[in-house]
């Protein structure tokens, strides 16, 4: 297994070329049937780290038209939770600004339609959560994607990347895999290889994003870019640089032990950068995750069904809702955010902000 991963340090004023040198070296070709561009929205509102920035979003689609692409053959994806609004946060992130610049047209899978995925791979879980069939949407079909991460730690899976993203990929109802979120992402990447064409992990890394991710996180600029063919590699050189082992991650051994990838930072050859930075971070748990991890591991899958999958679970969503969107922004995250929207990255953000006026 010969797997590598780019790794650059990056600025503001050539992040978009950064990312336009990744896109056309490491996709390297224009499929005639167009690509899939993965983006990732884990919270409604814009907070550091949590979700593609703006400047991840234009610099790929930059990059896959200054490859060959036609705009109208670039399809950008991204999905709603029972807790996010996949409108609204294309607005937040200014994805739906930078779509509008390249003449691309964004595809919320809300909108489309799905079929019944058969894979070729024995699953670990899917087929069992979701007896009903494994729904996908048409749209990515025979097409190669780009799936478009950052570089976080995650309540549940202790670091999220290139991996996890494609999590978004099946219909609202992804959340009743939580239980068994390592074998589920596992099985979406066996998914993935037999169902496009080729792949591309590109994560942003211009700010880690560290604590109980995916949104109660803290943050620091790390002006870091990662990018590989191999999304094993990727996440596990990315938990690597956060602070971790990713011989001791349970989806990450997963993955290598089925084929899918290496995650032996030690047989992954790094390119672009001497030696890997350790940022010295951590992950841990809050309110809220420890509360649906009571539910996961103590209480039987049945009560499970019970309080998440049956017609109370709405209960379930509107108390996330309270605890991250009012409780927790309003007494940590606007804090955070204020002082992120002083560093560097923030001024950046703020331009993106400009330009919309």
């Amino acid at each position: 297994m010969n797997s590598k991963v780019l790794v650059i340090k990056t600025k503001p004023e050539r992040i978009i070329d950064d990312y336009v040198s990744i896109v056309v070296n490491k996709h390297g070709k224009v499929y005639k049937n167009g690509v899939i561009v993965k983006l990732n929205l884990s919270w409604t509102k814009y907070y550091p780290a949590c979700s593609s920035p703006p400047w991840q979003f234009e610099g790929v689609l930059k990059g896959l038209i200054d490859l060959g692409y036609k705009p109208k053959n670039i399809y950008p994806v991204e999905n709603k939770t029972v807790v996010t609004d996949v409108y609204q946060g294309a607005i937040n992130h200014y994805w739906t600004d930078i779509a509008k610049k390249y003449g691309v047209k964004i595809k919320y899978l809300t909108e489309e339609k799905y079929f019944n995925y058969r894979p070729k791979a024995k699953m670990l879980v899917l087929d069992k959560i979701f007896p009903q069939g494994i729904f996908l949407p048409e749209v990515i079909k025979d097409k190669p994607l780009i799936s478009l991460c950052t570089l976080k730690t995650h309540v549940f899976t202790k670091t999220t990347g290139s991996i996890k993203n494609y999590f978004g990929m099946l219909t609202t109802r992804r959340h009743w895999a939580h239980r068994f979120i390592h074998e589920a992402i596992i099985d979406l990447l066996q998914i993935q290889k037999e169902f496009h064409p080729s792949l591309l992990g590109v994560m942003d890394g211009t700010v880690t994003g560290f604590g109980s991710g995916p949104r109660a996180m803290n943050w620091r600029e790390s002006d870091l870019l990662l990018a590989s063919c191999d999304e094993v590699a990727l996440d596990s050189v990315a938990a690597k640089i956060i602070g971790f082992d990713p011989l001791e991650m349970e989806y990450l051994s997963l993955g290598n032990k089925l084929g899918l990838g290496e995650n032996d930072t030690r047989k992954i050859t790094i390119e672009g950068i001497k030696e890997l930075p350790n940022l010295h971070l951590s992950q841990n748990d809050n309110f809220a995750s420890r509360g649906q991890k009571f539910i996961y591991r103590k209480l039987p899958w049945s009560a499970e069904k019970l309080l998440l999958q049956s017609f109370i679970a709405p209960w379930s969503y509107l108390a996330s809702k309270i605890y991250y969107d009012v409780f927790w922004f309003n007494i940590y995250g606007k804090i955070r955010k204020n002082s992120f929207m002083r560093s560097t990255w923030g001024k950046m953000l703020k331009e993106y902000e400009q330009k919309r006026h």
